[in-house]
């Protein structure tokens, strides 16, 4: 310990004599390589040897060696600004010094100023949040409100209130992410509705977006989690009419006014009648037989649909002999991809800033 007490103080004697000699920047910032410097720098070698220090001493040849180094910055600091008017001193460099000549300031700096500068990239909205907020934009203008809901729900709420029956198919464990007993991940948004409607009486007017998720094995059109919207309109005198005409005008509100619309009967647990809606290809508008986003059919399905079943009114206490009404499901993440001409779903998790920064302009 006292050797290296000597040592420091020997050094400090030394920085002391040199810095009486410092005239200009490159003097300067030569004193704060010879001490500071990486690789040979006086006080660089000192933490070096400390490993060689007996582990009782390390502590206070530490605190010795900290309060050398922080000794030395000062210095250099205080010589930067005092010696040499004009000199910035910053990070343990010598950056720049000014002179004056012929009455005008000159600087001289470090800095290359003509060389060209890093690019900073601005963040932008993910393309899914994008899409998501001008569906909800649509609906809101029409007068409907967004509901949430619980990720994690009971089989009731997930399948029984919705007349799923019980040995459908989708309360498989192959389709069904259960949690322990009757908790689960919600398969879709419908539980949502299911709540609203159990608190709400009618008029209702929602659209309950969220994540979703299923036992999928990951390829390019399906994940275990993924985005979903779903609606539900409960009146008294609702009809199939009001359902088509409001999802004709939401898609092309969505893909765009000439586009077209077809509907074709389906089947649903919660809904009846059900039906399927597909849009016209975007890619080839039914005119490439090859088309790998239509198979060459012309459409591309793109929601499902249907008339709420009177059964899950009446497990919410809503008298399905005076009201009647109308739900819709959609995937955020299928028809993203269809909207901006994506070819995998999974683009969209990947966190790739080469994919994600096309989306800084929409």
């Amino acid at each position: 310990m006292a050797s290296l007490k000597d040592r420091i103080d020997g050094l400090r004697k030394t920085f002391e004599e040199s810095a009486r000699e410092i005239g200009d920047a490159k003097s300067l910032e030569e004193l704060r390589t010879a001490f500071l410097g990486r690789k040979k720098g006086h006080v660089t070698l000192l933490f070096e040897d400390l490993r060689s220090v007996p582990p009782e001493d390390r502590r206070e040849a530490g605190r010795l060696l900290n309060e050398f180094k922080s000794f030395v910055q000062a210095r250099l600091r205080d010589l930067g600004e005092k010696a040499i008017p004009g000199a910035k001193y910053a990070a343990g460099r010598v950056t720049g010094t000014s002179s004056v000549t012929a009455g005008a300031t000159v600087i001289h700096s470090d800095e290359d100023l003509t060389l060209p500068g890093r690019k900073r990239y601005v963040g932008a909205i993910h393309p899914l949040t994008i899409f998501e907020e001008k569906i909800e934009r649509i609906f809101l203008a029409m007068g409907y409100t967004i509901e949430d809901g619980p990720e994690i729900e009971t089989d009731y709420y997930n399948f029984g209130a919705l007349n799923f029956p019980p040995h459908h198919p989708a309360r498989d464990q192959w389709d069904t992410l259960f949690i322990k007993g009757d908790l689960l991940l919600r398969t879709h948004t419908s539980p949502v509705q299911v709540r609203v409607m159990e608190r709400s009486r009618p008029p209702i007017r929602i659209i309950c977006p969220g994540r979703v998720f299923r036992h999928e094995t990951p390829d390019p059109t399906h994940l275990p989690m993924f985005l979903q919207v779903e609606g539900l309109v409960v009146d008294e005198g609702v009809t199939f009419a009001h359902l088509k005409g409001t999802l004709v005008h939401f898609l092309r509100a969505l893909f765009g006014e000439t586009v077209k619309v077809r509907f074709r009967p389906s089947f649903f647990p919660f809904t009846e009648p059900s039906a399927e809606v597909d849009i016209e290809c975007l890619v080839c508008s039914g005119g490439d037989p090859g088309c790998r986003v239509c198979g060459g059919t012309g459409w591309k399905e793109i929601l499902g649909s249907g008339m709420v079943h009177p059964r899950v009114l009446a497990n919410v206490d809503i008298d399905p002999e005076r009201y009647s009404g109308w739900a819709f499901g959609l995937g955020i993440d299928r028809t993203a991809m269809l909207a901006f001409g994506i070819p995998e779903m999974r683009y969209f998790y990947e966190n790739d800033l080469r994919f994600l920064r096309q989306f800084g302009d929409l």
